[in-house]
């Protein structure tokens, strides 16, 4: 899973049609250091259907400042470089392919 900055995420929101899942998070936030298996394990099986990254909301208060993101971990799924859905708190493979599959519906209509 990649890490991004605002530079590298506004790039790949412009250039990817593809649903892009962002993890917001903190190295020191126990949640999220459960969720990051989780992410990791969706991400390979997800690869050629989904792009997830994430990003440290300590090293890029900025964009988690744009994102609104006052909890932590918070996953947000962009598609067409637009907020599709927004997850907040531990979240389960389950979960995620809902999301994912909910905002790859709405791209076919």
């Amino acid at each position: 899973m990649k890490d991004y900055t605002s530079q590298t995420l506004a790039t790949l929101l412009e250039s990817t049609d593809k649903p892009v899942l962002i993890d917001f998070f903190a190295p020191w936030c126990g949640p999220c250091r459960l969720q990051a298996p989780v992410l990791e394990d969706f991400a390979s099986e997800h690869s050629g259907a989904v792009v997830v990254g994430k990003v440290d909301v300590d090293a890029n208060q900025h964009l988690a400042a744009q994102y609104n993101i006052f909890s932590i971990p918070t996953l947000i799924l962009f598609k067409n470089g637009r907020e599709k859905q927004r997850l907040v708190g531990l979240q389960d493979k389950k979960n995620l392919k809902t999301a994912v599959l909910s905002a790859a519906g709405e791209g076919q209509q």
